[in-house]
């Protein structure tokens, strides 16, 4: 079977695109973790809202930034064109996110169908896979970024918004204009980086772990042929 060194920086790439984006999509399709802050943040007290009306306004807002509906909406709640606009601005990365996720799960399984069709694999870099190299990259990025945001959240939270909605301060909201934001705290927001941190280090986690212990079955059947199944590479044939 011939190794392919274009194959394995694809695969490599397309798997750190599907873990990023698939942690970030958690918190953002599983509604009950909102659910679960409701009355631990005390909501309720703090918006005068009952928890139905506070579900029903959480719920119009993620349905709008999902695509799930065309008119943004809030429940009870009123809102400001400039609040509405910010919507609209996390909408386009909401949806960015679940299609990059669904094109780099489509494209890794793609690059799957195409390798065993023309009996291709990912050359090895360095002695290790591609999920190796796609978990040392994000790990080691969204390490620097969580220490920082461990720091100084409040600051994170600021740099995050400027980084993503670049010349726009539709995102800093005034209660009595937009109390959409009384329903969604700073420490709901806190929690969502938290999950998200803790996914995908999970994920890099198992990443490297599997990489690890085929390097090790890798050398065992090295040191002894007759043992089982070849693991060793072949001289690379491919780009």
């Amino acid at each position: 079977m011939k190794t392919s060194r274009g194959l394995a920086v694809a695969e490599a790439v397309l798997t750190a695109l599907a873990v990023f984006t698939g942690a970030v999509a958690v918190p953002v399709l599983c509604r009950t973790f909102y659910y679960a802050h409701i009355g631990p943040l005390g909501l309720e007290e703090a918006t005068g809202l009952t928890r139905a009306e506070i579900v029903q306004a959480f719920n119009q807002v993620m349905d709008y930034c999902l695509g799930l509906r065309e008119e943004f909406g809030a429940g009870v709640l009123h809102f400001s064109a400039s609040g509405a606009s910010h919507f609209a601005d996390v909408r386009g990365l909401f949806l960015l996110d679940i299609w990059v996720l669904g094109l780099s799960l489509a494209g890794l399984a793609i690059l799957f169908l195409v390798g065993r069709q023309r009996r291709l694999r990912p050359k090895l870099l360095l002695g290790h896979g591609p999920g190796f190299w796609a978990a040392c990259g994000l790990g080691t990025v969204f390490l620097a970024v969580g220490a920082f945001a461990a720091s100084d959240f409040n600051r994170a939270f600021v740099v995050f918004h400027q980084l993503f909605f670049p010349g726009k301060d539709n995102w800093l909201f005034n209660w009595w204009e937009d109390p959409v934001i009384l329903i969604l705290p700073e420490t709901f927001f806190r929690n969502c980086a938290i999950l998200v941190l803790g996914l995908l280090l999970t994920w890099c986690f198992i990443l490297v772990g599997a990489d690890l212990w085929a390097c090790h079955r890798r050398k065992k059947a090295a040191l002894c042929p007759g043992c089982g199944p070849s693991f060793t590479q072949e001289p690379s044939h491919g780009n």
